[in-house]
């Protein structure tokens, strides 16, 4: 499958039909969870049927081309089947993870003012216990057993339906679905995405990873199963709360894995930094998996190095870089990463995403905060220059939902009519073409010396045994801010009093002295565990940590001036 441009009228709900018509026997969805709490199956022509039966009974409940349909349905055959359906009549599923909190999901569907919510009965209670965040809900579906509110059932909506149907003609910017940001950075936002860049999508997946019918997806990010059906491929759901990996049991994601016959998985760091140090504990290899994917914060060599040791000889980790608003950007494979750029990685040059994906354009442009209303090369940063990264192609969504701010912030415009997309992370070109990240736009520290970046000098500390990961923040007045460098240490190694901390930072101190990057890192502190982000249990939630430091600065005295790096 190509990358090129995506055709002027598509609908992406033609993937599941195409992939019915060829694979229909194959197993399309498997959920390795008890039936009473959602597990089962479906071959790519009964998922067929399904989402063919449940569009043509939501039409006749009124659901028609553009309207939205918030969905709260654990991964499995009720969602695929359900966003498949709405794909096919037109409409544009709504999908948030319940794992951003409560409140922040309750904002997330009053912004963007579903007018059909189809959910299990806990988001029907809490419809009726937050009646402002639903009040555009006209049309309410119920998935499972209907309590002591009104309207159908999702059952009765595809009861008695035909199992055919012909998709609405819908154009590649017409909008086809709403997805979240995970809110790492502040508040969630809608990301409108349309039926071509869907399309666009797949076409760059499969060039990229050259994705094979039959294969078989241990579906760590349920949302990835939308793209598998379009290539052939089984999903398998693992007996995983998506909306806390880091605390999966490693036991059964390798189980599953090798039960299900995995040969290719997608998940956050968050998981594999628990199921691979298991697999190597206890001599267990992952065979068969010949493809990782890995994303949703910076991946460490170290966590590739010890996956290749689990992999069979042919297999790899690859670690696509991108965001909700345009994903994948670039990517890398973990055999290039391991050993080649490991030791520029730690030497403090940030983390190589690699290079651009078919069909994607990747610039950088000055480091700033303002809206730019039009694009100018002018912009532009040189080679090996640090700046903002902006991406552009069919694969990059234009805009947020019910958010026009977000949208000028994020948006540049072209006088050709296209537009760049700021990715809001900084970064710079190698003399090679690849890609290096060295954080966030709104993480960047703001001292005498200018913009830093945390990520080259998180690096050069993560070599230490006993640091599981770390983060600079700045302290002190802006443009004056201090590096302070917060670390979260591995099991059982968390300082025990004053004196152990001393150590510890005199330690970290050294390794920081023989970087340039890192040379003036003088204050060093210690966190038991991180606040991270509930999509990938990865992100550093890093505004909550500075407020943290601030605090335990405040507590200790002052920090020493800074030294200019060597």
């Amino acid at each position: 499958m190509s990358a090129a441009e995506p055709p002027a009228r598509v609908n992406v709900g033609r993937l599941l039909a195409r992939a019915a018509a060829e694979w229909p026997e194959r197993d399309a969805i498997v959920v390795l969870r008890p039936a009473r709490r959602g597990g089962g199956r479906a071959t790519f022509a009964e998922l067929e049927a399904r989402s063919n039966r449940i569009a043509n009974g939501l039409r006749r409940h009124g659901v028609d081309r553009g309207q939205r349909a918030c969905l709260l349905i654990p991964p499995g055959v009720e969602l695929i089947a359900t966003v498949y359906a709405l794909f096919k009549i037109g409409a544009v599923p709504v999908i948030a993870d319940p794992g951003m909190g409560r409140q922040a999901l309750l904002a997330c569907i009053a912004k963007v003012r579903p007018r059909v919510l189809v959910g299990v009965p806990r988001a029907h209670v809490a419809r009726k216990f937050h009646p402002q965040a639903f009040a555009s809900v006209e049309l309410a579906v119920t998935v499972g057993a209907r309590l002591f509110w009104g309207g159908p059932t999702l059952a009765g909506v595809e009861a008695r339906q035909p199992a055919t149907i012909e998709l609405a003609d819908t154009a590649a910017d017409d909008p086809a679905a709403i997805l979240f940001t995970s809110g790492s950075t502040g508040p969630p936002k809608g990301v409108v995405y349309t039926h071509g860049n869907f399309d666009a999508q797949v076409r760059a997946l499969g060039a990229l990873y050259r994705f094979e019918p039959g294969e078989v997806d241990l579906c760590c990010f349920p949302l990835f199963a939308l793209f598998d059906l379009a290539f052939g491929i089984t999903s398998v759901f693992p007996d995983l709360d998506v909306s806390r990996p880091a605390t999966c049991d490693p036991q059964q994601i390798y189980r599953a894995a090798v039960d299900c016959g995995a040969t290719t998985t997608f998940g956050s760091p968050a998981i594999w930094r628990r199921v691979v140090p298991w697999c190597l504990e206890n001599a267990y290899k992952l065979e068969g998996l010949k493809r990782v994917l890995i994303a949703g914060a910076p991946v460490p060599p170290d966590l590739i190095h010890d996956f290749h040791r689990v992999l069979d000889v042919d297999g790899d980790v690859h670690t696509p870089y991108g965001a909700t608003e345009a994903l994948p950007v670039t990517s890398i494979d973990g055999r290039d990463v391991v050993p080649g750029l490991v030791e520029r990685i730690h030497d403090g040059d940030g983390t190589c995403v690699g290079t651009a994906v078919p069909g994607v354009d990747v610039r950088l442009i000055r480091v700033g905060d303002e809206v730019l209303e039009e694009w100018d090369d002018d912009l532009e940063v040189g080679p090996g220059e640090l700046g903002e990264i902006c991406v552009r192609g069919a694969l990059v969504t234009r805009a947020y939902a019910q958010d026009q701010a977000a949208t000028e912030a994020a948006k540049i415009p072209c006088r050709d009519g296209s537009f760049w997309h700021r990715m809001g992370d900084v970064g710079y070109l190698d003399e090679g073409g690849r890609l290096w990240f060295c954080g966030r736009k709104d993480h960047r520290l703001r001292t005498r010396l200018g913009m830093r970046m945390p990520v080259p000098t998180e690096n050069v500390f993560n070599v230490h045994p006993r640091v599981a990961r770390s983060a600079l923040v700045g302290a002190g007045a802006p443009d004056e801010e201090l590096p302070v460098l917060v670390v979260e240490p591995t099991a059982g190694n968390m300082p025990d009093g004053e004196v152990m901390a001393q150590g510890f930072s005199m330690q970290l101190r050294e390794i920081g002295h023989k970087h340039a990057v890192s040379a003036d890192v003088e204050t060093f502190l210690f966190h038991p565990a991180f606040p991270v982000d509930v999509r990938h249990n990865a992100k550093i939630q890093r505004e909550e940590l500075k407020t943290w430091a601030m605090e335990k600065i405040a507590q200790i005295g002052r920090i020493g001036e800074p030294r200019r790096p060597r």
